[in-house]
C-alpha cells in the first residue's frame, strides 16, 4: 500500500520540528539606595544575614523544554510543566521541597476560604463600638505606563526608556486622613532579545497551567469582596501593561510614600544622593560619646568645674526647619539587569536536585 505524498511530507515536517529551544541568561539584583540602606548598614554589623542582603543577587534563569530553572547562591527553583511540579531547592541547608499545582490549587482555595470566613464573622460580630476596618477604608489604585524618548545602550542592545507608575491611596472615610504607597518602575526596553521568545513561550505555557489548576479556586468576584477596589485596579493595571513592548533588560524600581497622591519620581528624573538617609555614627563613637557625656555630667555641678568650653557650632540652619515636608519619600531603590544572553546548549544537571539533598515535605495548612 502507498503512502499518500501528502501524508508523507506531513510526517516528515512533523519529525523533523525540533523540540523547544534552549536559553539562559543572568539576572542581577541589587539594593541601590532608600531610607532602609542606613539601617541595612547599621543592622549589617551585627548581622551576617543583613550584610547579606546588602549584597547584590545573581540568579541565572534557564528554559529547556518544559522546564524552567532559576538558580542563585541561595535557592534554586524548578518548574516543570510536565510533572505539574515547582521544586525549591535551599542551597544553604541542603533541603528541597516538591510542591504539586494541585497543591498549590488547593492553598490557594483553603486561603480564600478562610478570608470569606473571617470576613463573615468579622459582619455577623464586629467589635463592640468598633465596626468592621473596612467598612471605613476607602482605597483607590492608579496605573500608568509613559514611554519616553530617552534610550541608552544596556548589555550591547539599543533600549527605550518605559516608566510604570503605581499608587494606592487609603483613606479614612470618616476622618479624610489619606495615606499613600507608591511603586515607580524605570524600564529599559529592548524591541528583541534574541532566544528570549523562549522565555515568554515557556511563561504562556506555565501561564496555560496555572490558569486550569487556579480555574475556580479564586474568582474575581472573591478578590473584590475580601478586597473592595481591586478589581478596578487590576483591570487598569492590564490596560496600561499592554503599553510596554520588548523585554525590560534594565529596570530601577521604588518603593516608598507620596502626597496627594502623586507618584514617585523615577530614577532618570531624580537620582538619589549617595546617601538618603543621616550617617549612622560607629559603635566606636557612640562608646566615647557616651563616657564624655557621663563625664561632663559628673563634673559639671561642681562650681563650674569641668564646665564644658563655649560651643562654637554656628546654630543649625533655620531654613530647613522651616521646609514643607517632602512630597515624597524612597524607602527602597532596587536595580535589576538582564545579561550573559545564551541559546547555546544548557547542563540538564542544573535540572536536578544536588545529591545528598534532604527532601522536605510541603506543610500544608490544615482546614478549620
Amino acid at each position: 500500500m502507498k503512502i499518500p505524498r501528502v501524508v508523507t511530507g506531513l510526517l516528515v515536517v512533523c519529525v523533523s520540528i525540533p523540540s523547544f529551544a534552549e536559553f539562559q541568561y543572568t539576572e542581577t539584583t541589587s539594593i541601590t539606595g532608600g531610607s532602609v540602606v542606613g539601617m541595612m548598614k547599621m543592622a549589617g554589623t551585627f548581622s551576617k544575614q543583613a550584610r547579606q542582603a546588602n549584597e547584590p543577587v545573581s540568579t541565572t534563569v534557564v528554559v529547556k523544554g518544559n522546564r524552567m530553572v532559576r538558580i542563585n547562591n541561595l535557592s534554586t527553583e524548578i518548574v516543570d510543566l510536565d510533572k505539574e511540579t515547582v521544586t525549591h531547592i535551599d542551597m544553604q541547608h541542603k533541603t528541597y521541597t516538591v510542591m504539586t499545582f494541585a497543591q498549590m490549587r488547593q492553598q490557594m482555595e483553603d486561603a480564600a476560604r478562610k478570608a470569606r470566613e473571617q470576613q463573615s464573622k468579622a459582619q455577623k460580630e464586629p467589635p463592640p463600638q468598633q465596626p468592621p476596618a473596612d467598612s471605613n477604608t476607602k482605597l483607590s489604585f492608579k496605573v500608568n505606563v509613559r514611554n519616553t524618548t530617552n534610550k541608552k545602550d544596556v548589555a550591547g542592545l539599543s533600549a527605550a526608556e518605559s516608566i510604570l507608575t503605581m499608587t494606592m491611596e487609603a483613606q479614612d472615610k470618616k476622618t479624610g486622613d489619606t495615606g499613600n504607597m507608591a511603586i515607580t518602575n524605570d524600564m529599559w526596553m529592548v524591541p528583541e532579545v534574541p532566544g528570549y521568545d523562549e522565555i515568554r513561550d515557556f511563561e504562556r505555557r506555565y501561564a496555560l497551567k496555572m490558569g486550569a489548576v487556579f480555574n475556580g479556586a479564586v474568582s474575581s468576584a472573591t478578590l473584590a469582596s475580601l478586597q473592595p477596589g481591586s478589581g478596578e485596579g487590576m483591570a487598569e493595571m492590564v490596560k496600561e501593561m499592554s503599553k510596554l513592548k520588548g523585554t525590560p533588560v534594565l529596570q530601577i524600581m521604588r518603593m516608598g510614600t507620596s502626597a496627594n497622591g502623586q507618584p514617585l519620581p523615577a530614577a532618570s528624573e531624580a537620582p538619589l544622593p549617595e546617601s538618603n538617609s543621616p550617617q549612622m555614627p560607629s559603635a566606636g563613637q557612640v562608646a566615647k560619646d557616651s563616657v564624655a557625656s557621663s563625664i561632663s555630667s559628673k563634673l559639671g555641678g561642681f562650681g563650674g568645674f569641668g564646665h564644658k568650653k563655649k560651643d562654637d557650632t554656628p546654630p543649625p540652619d533655620q531654613t530647613a526647619a522651616n521646609q514643607p515636608p517632602p512630597q515624597s519619600v524612597v524607602l527602597m531603590e532596587s536595580k535589576t539587569e538582564m545579561t550573559s544572553f545564551s541559546r547555546g546548549p544548557v547542563d540538564v544537571s542544573k535540572f536536578e536536585v544536588p545529591a545528598g539533598f534532604k527532601r522536605v515535605e510541603v506543610k500544608m495548612g490544615k482546614g478549620e
